[in-house]
């Protein structure tokens, strides 16, 4: 199994993600996410399923809808959506998915991980692209040293 270095790099390696959990109200952690990569020239697309823009930009009600295939999945959604977004991924051959979670329990869900994972996919099963995805705020590279020396990182 890949550390959360590894994994991290792999992840942030693709072209075209998907972040769904973004809020058309914006403050929502997937809208920071969806910003950060955006802002480092990710093709990036937003997934809501009550929002038709997001951020100035087309918002899609699933992974289905979009345009055009992804590489990699952002879960910043309520935990219990966590699962059926995983399967969605496995229906269209998304082998990369990374779930948001900081310092509480964020989107992910055990059994989505668990499922994932026998899917085959390759799943983050917590931590926060943006204490990854260049050029590292000073808030998210404290949080992942306080991860990190807490033993808290996902593995």
């Amino acid at each position: 199994m890949a550390s959360l270095d590894e994994a991290a790099q792999a992840f942030l390696a693709l072209e075209r993600i998907a972040v769904c959990g973004v809020s058309r109200k914006g403050g929502a952690v997937g809208n920071y996410i969806y910003k950060k990569l955006r802002q480092s020239g990710y093709q990036v697309y937003a997934v809501n399923p009550n929002a038709d823009s997001v951020e100035g930009d087309t918002c899609y009600p699933d992974l289905a809808a979009l345009p055009e295939a992804v590489e990699g999945v952002v879960i910043a959604t309520h935990p219990k959506r966590s699962a059926k977004i995983i399967r969605d991924c496995a229906a269209l051959g998304v082998q990369q998915v990374w779930i948001h979670r900081s310092l509480g329990t964020g989107s992910v869900d055990d059994d989505a991980v668990a499922l994932g994972r026998e899917l085959g996919q390759t799943i983050i099963p917590g931590g926060c692209p943006m204490m990854y995805c260049s050029p590292v705020d000073l808030p998210h590279r404290c949080l992942r040293w306080f991860l990190e020396k807490t033993g808290k990182l996902p593995v």
